[in-house]
């Protein structure tokens, strides 16, 4: 494997449905701006409340991605 460099940033997603979808809204939407997207890491998990009941589901990565060499 050849030297590479990698930029982490942060992205957060939200579903009323999970987690799960949460975190892959926020993948599907950083995809269409940035390239290469490696590795996508749960950093936090939470949830909105409304009424006493769970209204969202809120989903931080740490998304990252390579940067290119120009090669």
């Amino acid at each position: 494997m050849a030297d590479s460099v990698y930029r982490v940033t942060e992205v957060i997603g939200v579903s009323t449905e999970s987690w799960e979808a949460a975190a892959r809204h926020a993948v599907e939407t950083a995809s269409k701006s940035v390239r290469d997207l490696r590795i996508a890491e749960v950093v936090r998990q939470d949830v909105t409340i409304e009424d006493g009941k769970v209204a969202s589901y809120r989903v931080r990565l740490g998304l990252s991605f390579k940067y290119e060499t120009g090669d």
